[in-house]
């Protein structure tokens, strides 16, 4: 049940914890408890309104993939491989369910917010999802979270217009793709470049009805504050002001915080407040406040589960 005195939402089950990557991998089940044992120890976990997972259905994976892809990751799953044929995304025999369960919690975490349920959620789920493609999965990515999210709240819930806001180190190739020709999706991020995967240059626009939907801000190592905070203020700020989204989606990615072994940004957990708010603002002034967190990236275990913590807290306190 939905406590309405909970404004913010959080979509949290261990079930994700059983998509293992292997020994060493970055993106481990790690990463959950890191994150889950931050929002309890910063008193944050009884200000969240539990929101519940369910696995996806089919027609929903197929909201951003066609059935062939959909039924080439679940056999791929179910056959025992350890590496999605279709790009670097490790898998075992659980992946498919971690995978529906993180859709399925993603999308009740739209209804709860389009519904009045809630104001604002955060969705502490793996495996993440923006590097996934239409077709191909990649970058430790099966199924693009975001992506589905967005499509879900347009054809469920006839909302039109929706942005996504992806401030992870490395550019989310896979929702750039998927919305590069559609008008009704904006698509803004800060990324590292050159770095992994090679795309999200400024000249990369959108193209047919989504020319001017997508906008991003490749910078160097090293960057930080200054540099996302333009780019968010001048760039994002602008845009959002033309394009007046109904709904707004963040691919919360946190390894452009300092010290991230995959990343050179330099932001720090007070930065990642400050942007939580600068978006939680643009929701207030278009959206009625609707805003959904999913995350990312992240791999410094201890500095992820900080920065999420204080992205969480400003979220609860909008």
């Amino acid at each position: 049940m939905y406590q309405r005195f909970l404004h913010t939402g959080l979509v949290a089950d261990p079930i994700c914890k059983r998509h293992d990557t292997g020994w060493g991998h970055p993106e481990s089940a790690s990463r959950y408890d890191a994150v889950f044992r931050a929002l309890c120890a910063h008193g944050l976990i009884d200000l969240l309104e539990k929101i519940p997972c369910r696995e996806a259905l089919n027609r929903e994976l197929e909201l951003c993939h066609p059935k062939e892809y959909v039924e080439l990751v679940e056999f791929e799953v179910a056959e025992g491989m350890t590496t999605l044929s279709t790009g670097d995304a490790e898998i075992c025999t659980h992946s498919m369910e971690a995978a529906r369960y993180t859709v399925g919690g993603v999308l009740n975490a739209v209804d709860a917010i389009v519904k009045g349920r809630i104001k604002n959620a955060f969705c502490l789920v793996r495996p993440p999802g923006h590097h996934a493609e239409t077709n191909r999965g990649m970058g430790f990515c099966l199924f693009n979270n975001v992506a589905i999210a967005a499509r879900h709240a347009q054809t469920v819930h006839n909302i039109g217009r929706v942005a996504i806001i992806d401030w992870d180190i490395h550019h989310g190739n896979g929702t750039q793709d998927i919305f590069y020709n559609d008008g009704s999706v904006f698509y803004f991020s800060t990324h590292q470049a050159p770095y992994y995967p090679g795309t999200g240059w400024a000249e990369e626009k959108g193209a047919n009805d989504g020319i001017g939907t997508t906008l991003n801000y490749p910078l160097p190592a090293g960057s930080g504050r200054t540099e996302i905070f333009e780019a968010f203020e001048n760039g994002l700020g602008v845009a959002l002001k033309a394009f007046r989204p109904d709904f707004i989606i963040i691919s919360a990615g946190f390894d452009s915080r300092i010290d991230d072994p995959l990343g050179g940004f330099t932001l720090t957990d007070d930065d990642f407040a400050d942007l939580t708010d600068w978006v939680i603002a643009r929701a207030k002034e278009y959206c009625n406040g609707r805003l959904l967190s999913v995350l990312e990236g992240g791999y410094n275990l201890s500095g992820l589960g900080l920065a999420v913590a204080a992205h969480v807290r400003q979220l609860t306190e909008a």
